[in-house]
């Protein structure tokens, strides 16, 4: 039995809220907030709240944001769709500009500086991309089986990611593509996001493999398909031109590889292929991560007694390697926790997104948690040596969806 969302409304915003998702959230910025504390911890700055250090800054956003959070829930959530495509073409617009006025942080040219605060533009394009593409996708007269609609869809995701590449941040640009789930959960046939894994997988083996191997091997892949398939001419066409674009592919990594990535990126990648050992460079950071969450066996060595944190022995430790922290002072059972956490956190998302009545909020909350799970396996799997080294901008990412959540219907 379903009881309408009408029902609820004279008991407020707050009653309609999924506290369970909210606490969980609350968890993990805290458990951020502790663990950046510990991995910058210094002896002569050890006041909680010190804007000097990392952990004060954060503080403070933690703050700032918990204020923006409780605007969003105020406001009607049916301001995000209304104004969906201004807030999209905003965030746009602050993409492109930030590329000409912005300052430059690790390479990316893509923050715009606020006296001892940065603010990155392509986080809240995130956010203003998922709305978007939700928007699109919950149109009516949008068939994501159509070619067309495919292309606009795709467009919508590609346009702010290839921006945010002009601004030499290619990790962040990345993120945008894990939209295509969304995508799927719209319709979409499942072979394109199917290529989305296969292609990254047969790059690796490009970089690996004796390239005429490889050829003969997708060869015989293709004549295996043309045999147990129908034989009609379309089909045939389709597995000629697949096995063709798979060898333009397989011939074309090294020219990306060497000629368009930077050589810091390059050495990450021969180094995460086990193609170069360079322990003192590219494989420095990587491998003082490994040897700091190793080191904390079961249990950890303790809050603030971590030896490879805490006298920077690890790079971007309160950043980047932050789950290094995790992985030394509270060891693989604090780390299990920390996953179980996330975990939940996102299949509750997904849970709340499936009882939604609109189809632009469901697929909003799609969208919200492709984004978090791609930073939550990315950022784990940097420190464990398992994907190439690659803010409070994803509490109004969680929280507008969070609102959204108060259109659904209950099951009682």
């Amino acid at each position: 039995m379903v009881k309408p969302s009408s029902v609820r409304e004279d008991k407020g915003i707050f009653y309609k809220i999924d506290w369970v998702l909210v606490t969980l959230y609350l968890a993990l910025v805290f458990i951020g907030w502790l663990n950046i504390y510990a991995a910058v911890y210094d002896e002569n700055y050890n006041h909680i709240i010190d804007l000097s250090q990392k952990y004060g800054k954060q503080m403070l956003f933690i703050i700032a944001a918990s204020l923006l959070a409780m605007g969003i829930l105020i406001i009607d959530p049916k301001f995000f769709s209304q104004f969906t495509w201004f807030i999209y073409g905003f965030f746009l617009f602050m993409l492109i500009i930030v590329i000409f006025s912005g300052r430059e942080v690790s390479g990316s040219k893509g923050w715009f500086g606020i006296g001892g605060f940065g603010i990155q533009p392509a986080e809240f394009a995130k956010m203003a991309t998922a709305l978007a593409l939700a928007k699109y996708l919950s149109t009516l007269d949008v068939n994501i089986s159509r070619f067309r609609d495919q292309m606009i869809a795709t467009s919508i995701i590609l346009v702010p990611a290839v921006v945010v590449i002009l601004q030499h941040d290619t990790g962040s640009a990345i993120v945008f593509l894990t939209l295509v789930i969304v995508l799927y959960r719209a319709g979409l046939h499942g072979y394109i996001p199917l290529a989305f894994i296969l292609l990254p997988l047969l790059g690796v083996l490009s970089l690996l493999m004796n390239k005429l191997i490889l050829s003969g091997i997708l060869l015989v892949i293709a004549t295996g398909f043309w045999f147990f398939s129908n034989r009609r001419v379309r089909t045939v066409m389709v597995i000629a031109l697949l096995f063709l674009g798979s060898l333009a592919f397989v011939f074309s990594v090294d020219f990306s590889v060497n000629r368009i990535l930077e050589v810091h990126q390059q050495n990450r990648i021969h180094v995460l292929l086990g193609q170069t050992i360079d322990l003192k460079g590219a494989g420095y950071n990587v491998n003082q991560s490994l040897i700091a969450i190793g080191s904390g066996g079961a249990f950890g060595k303790g809050f603030l007694q971590g030896t490879q944190t805490k006298y920077n022995f690890v790079p971007e430790q309160s950043t980047d390697f932050i789950f290094c922290t995790i992985g030394e002072e509270w060891g693989f059972v604090g780390s299990a926790i920390l996953i179980l956490l996330y975990l939940t956190l996102f299949i509750r998302i997904i849970l709340n997104a499936e009882r939604q009545r609109s189809r632009f909020s469901r697929y909003y909350g799609y969208g919200v948690a492709s984004i978090l799970f791609f930073h939550f396996a990315i950022n784990i799997g940097m420190t464990l040596g398992l994907v190439p080294v690659i803010g409070w901008a994803y509490t109004i990412l969680l929280f507008i969806f969070i609102r959204q959540d108060s259109s659904r219907y209950e099951l009682v």
